[in-house]
């Protein structure tokens, strides 16, 4: 019985993860604040875990308009007005932003519908001026037809469902799109990834080809096979691709784009850089994306001030993206042996059957360059199948703030800072002490468990080392050496190995 309640409690400990309404209101607060950076952060998260909430989506869409991404804002505020028509909120800014994105036809139906609805509204001012400006400038272009409208609107919702990692429904949305459009190539590339992420490779190496054949040289085929080669460690394949993306010339921004992100992302940098960098000295404003992959190419490159400027442009536009620099922990001769930097090892343990070897997963993740790279990958983080105390590793890794007033998040910092105490001893993992780590891991699941304080790290450390390495060479092993290498007493080092025996896994 007592076992179940530990059991229970350990799996309740996911408070770093709330809700939609939490994130929500900690948007409007921020908001009140002024503070639009957080806010945007803030509310992008309620949107992913409330995606049926009118209200979040219409929120997150006057975020998004305001940054000027109109595309984004659209499909959210849309999918907002389709949620809950009868809104007259929803149908004003649905005319705003239609108006941002040239549907001026549009602007002025939603208007006039907004006014009907509340002629005395909120927005009503707004809303005639958007009528008047339409009349006035009486404009000839015709806007979006009902057409492009509805693939635009398609193609965001797949968009933001694929960002929030719901495939399924993006393939729906996408298999739909294609029916209808037979010819719309994107939504072809896109439906390939989302194949691609829910691991079906074959079905998403097939439409890709199929895309070659029927519209050939599309770049973003060829790039997205370059990116499931790379995935997929299929060398050969990925050869072949690069030397066909060396070879292509594009001269539209989207594709530049394009060409320069998947060559970063596949590490093969001075190609990258020259294609952004031409991006970047032309004029391209870009997005934090596109500073995220400059920052990267130009660093491993050679160009380290370059990357770190564009780094620095990065955090001002996503203040979140501070201390996640991908060249962190990572010396320019890396050492070759050093497993926080051995992107396979990493996602070798943290795709491991044994929670123990995920939750040291973790900590070389949060030690690593390639953090960014593997978090970012769909497949790899599966949150679904981790127990509480594994979720809090990975919220470490994360660099999350633990509430330390809470009893359980305040032993798990402490057990964590234990890790941190062996890895400054040992300066690096290596093949050698990887299991060393592995050690404590086991230990300190089990004690969490048993709500075990972890209450002087220093001793724990030691005494750590001293019971992994006295299995190695029992007699050459001493704990004077060992309490003296942490600076504590033989009589202190004796009291925390009989304490830790207690959690070996005998039984």
């Amino acid at each position: 019985m007592e076992n179940q309640r530990q059991k229970e409690k350990l799996n309740n400990v996911v408070s770093f993860i709330p809700n939609g309404d939490y994130y929500f209101n900690k948007a409007l607060k921020a908001m009140d604040k002024d503070q639009m950076d957080k806010a945007y952060k803030y509310m992008k998260r309620a949107a992913e875990l409330s995606p049926d909430d009118a209200h979040v989506l219409m929120q997150f869409g006057i975020l998004e308009m305001e940054a000027q991404n109109f595309e984004k804002a659209y499909e959210l505020i849309h999918t907002a007005y389709s949620l809950e028509p009868s809104e007259p909120e929803h149908v004003f800014f649905l005319a705003e932003v239609s108006g941002c994105m040239g549907m001026v036809r549009d602007a002025q139906k939603y208007a006039e519908m907004y006014l009907e609805m509340e002629p005395d509204g909120m927005y009503a001012e707004e809303a005639e001026e958007i009528i008047e400006f339409v009349q006035f400038e009486d404009i000839e272009n015709e806007p979006l037809d009902e057409e492009d409208s509805e693939k635009l609107i398609a193609q965001e919702k797949a968009r933001r469902l694929m960002e929030n990692g719901q495939f399924n429904q993006a393939i729906e949305v996408l298999e739909q799109l294609i029916e209808q459009f037979p010819d719309l190539w994107p939504a072809y590339n896109n439906l390939a990834l989302a194949y691609f992420y829910m691991e079906e490779a074959e079905q998403a190496k097939a439409l890709l080809h199929q895309v070659l054949r029927e519209n050939l040289g599309n770049l973003h085929a060829i790039c997205n096979l370059a990116v499931i080669a790379y995935y997929e460690k299929d060398e050969q394949d990925l050869s072949q691709l690069v030397e066909m993306l060396k070879k292509i010339n594009p001269y539209d921004w989207e594709n530049r784009y394009k060409l320069g992100a998947t060559l970063a992302l596949i590490g093969e940098y001075e190609l990258a850089y020259k294609w952004l960098q031409s991006m970047k000295r032309k004029g391209f404003a870009g997005d934090a994306g596109f500073y995220f992959w400059l920052a990267q190419a130009a660093y491993f490159s050679g160009y380290a001030e370059e990357g770190k400027q564009a780094w620095k442009v990065l955090v001002n536009m996503d203040p979140s993206k501070d201390g996640l620099e991908p060249w962190l922990d990572v010396e320019v001769e890396a050492d070759r042996e050093s497993l926080e930097n051995n992107r396979d090892y990493i996602i070798e343990k943290i795709s491991s059957e044994y929670s123990t070897h995920r939750m040291f997963g973790f900590f070389l993740l949060s030690k690593s360059a390639y953090k960014q790279e593997i978090i970012a990958h769909p497949k790899i983080i599966e949150l679904a199948k981790y127990s509480g105390v594994e979720k809090l590793c990975l919220a470490y890794a994360l660099g999350h703030q633990f509430d330390e007033s809470n009893e359980m998040e305040k032993h798990f910092v402490r057990s964590m800072q234990v890790a941190e105490e062996l890895y400054k001893s040992t300066s690096t993992i290596t093949l050698e002490v990887q299991y060393l780590f592995q050690m404590w891991f086991v230990l300190s699941e089990r004690a969490l468990k048993d709500e075990y304080p972890f209450k002087n790290i220093t001793a724990l450390a030691a005494a750590v080392e001293y019971m992994f390495f006295s299995t190695i060479n029992s007699n050459k092993v001493t704990k004077k050496h060992y309490a003296q290498k942490f600076g504590i007493s033989t009589a202190t080092l004796t009291k925390y190995v009989e304490e830790l025996i207690e959690y070996l896994p005998f039984d």
